[in-house]
């Protein structure tokens, strides 16, 4: 094997597979491993590799011919049935990573922030050095750093529970949301909600936006009531919305009062509309423009990052106030038209007037048929006054449209370590 013959698995996580022609078969997610007996240093059965579709599959040790800085190569042979977790089996990085262990010599505790894994001259791999950061032990300085032996620590067998997230998230932190989310659904409840709590607000109304109804109402009840709401703030009021009417009705208003008052007035509003309508698709928060905005205004206002693609494609232009619900619906303005027009121009010279808009009772399937019939990523939902009070993006439109589980993993079909 031309590669290093030791690998810290931290610096695995992401890195592109590769087939020996060069084709990506997917990503590093995370290093399959199985723990023995006594002293004897955990041998590594495979790496988990996310592939098409975000699809997570199973790729062998005696499958990989090359580990190297920026690239993993396989032989090609790769079955791509889902990888199923067996119960002899531990993931690395998301299980191993913040362990609390013993160092044998001196009985002190550390947390685990690395591990190494090795090729022996048998060509198996093993789980050789685990990096610990120790506590403090009398004058010793807090957060000392050492790079030992399997053998020379303890606690790995035992359920720890109450066990950090920081080393794991830092080996994550480049994640995309939907695949942080992929990785949750795959781990335990008890991981999933470990990892849950240590993430930011922000970070993590990201990742429950992406996650099945099942694990969101999981990962919600398992934070502190305030904590709850203020996740629930930093989501889109429709996702919110969606979150908390699959909640028990008292812990719904319970979250809705700790909320901000007009956060909560946004989600309150979205909730009293049929789910597959117009009404319960929008979102309240789309790009709202004056009249009297320029071009350079509008384009200052689509680059915000929190945006959506979708959401980021159009501006609507109405007269005040600018909250939704508005004042009268002028028109909407496509991104693409607007970006071949000069920085000086008013909006209001480049709009659609044409668009009639949407009703908030409009059928799912009527709202799929509208944005199908004016090629849109995104279009106004109006009230019978003519007033913006939402947009429909097409992301939620597919949301509802695809199958209820269309989030959930396939189920395996045979057993992963097939080759």
């Amino acid at each position: 094997m031309s590669s290093p013959t030791r690998v810290y698995v931290s610096r695995l996580a992401g890195l592109p597979v590769y087939a020996p022609n060069g084709d990506q078969v997917g990503k590093v997610r995370d290093v399959v491993a199985m723990l023995r007996q006594g002293t004897q240093p955990p041998r590594v059965l495979g790496l988990v590799v996310e592939a098409f579709a975000r699809r997570r599959i199973f790729v062998p040790m005696t499958r990989v011919t090359s580990v190297d800085i920026g690239h993993v190569i396989t032989t090609g042979l790769v079955n791509v049935r889902r990888f199923e977790q067996r119960t002899t089996e531990v993931l690395v990085l998301a299980e191993m990573l913040d362990r609390t262990v013993t160092v044998v010599d001196s009985e002190t505790t550390a947390v685990v922030f690395d591990m190494a894994m090795e090729q022996w001259r048998t060509r198996d791999w093993v789980l050789s050095k685990v990096a610990v950061r120790e506590g403090a032990k009398r004058f010793r300085r807090r957060g000392q750093s050492h790079v030992l032996d399997w053998a020379e620590v303890s606690g790995f067998a035992q359920v720890e529970e109450g066990q950090g997230a920081t080393h794991i998230l830092a080996a994550f932190e480049s994640m995309r949301p939907a695949d942080l989310a992929a990785v949750l659904h795959d781990l335990s409840s008890k991981r999933r909600n470990e990892i849950a709590a240590a993430l930011n607000d922000e970070r993590l109304a990201d990742v429950l936006e992406e996650l099945p109804e099942d694990d969101q109402v999981e990962i919600l009840a398992g934070l502190d009531t305030e904590r709850a709401a203020d996740v629930l703030e930093e989501m889109s009021p429709d996702d919110a919305a969606d979150l908390i009417a699959e909640l028990p009705t008292d812990t719904a208003e319970r979250l809705l009062t700790l909320m901000e008052p007009d956060e909560a007035e946004d989600v309150r509003r979205l909730l009293t509309y049929e789910e597959r309508t117009a009404g319960g698709l929008m979102t309240s928060e789309p790009v709202i423009l004056p009249a009297d905005a320029t071009v350079a205004d509008a384009l200052a206002n689509v680059r915000n990052a929190e945006l959506s693609p979708a959401l980021a494609a159009m501006i609507y232009v109405v007269r005040p106030p600018l909250e939704t619900p508005t004042g009268r619906f002028i028109g909407a303005g496509h991104i693409q038209r607007l970006l071949r027009e000069p920085p000086s121009e008013l909006v209001s010279a480049v709009l659609d007037t044409d668009l009639d808009g949407l009703r908030p009772d409009d059928s799912l399937q009527a709202v799929a048929k509208y944005l199908a019939t004016y090629n849109l990523v995104s279009a106004p939902v109006l009230d019978d006054e003519g007033r913006l009070i939402g947009a429909v993006t097409v992301d939620d439109v597919l949301d509802h449209l695809l199958p209820e589980d269309w989030r959930e993993p396939d189920k395996p079909e045979e057993d992963h370590h097939a080759s």
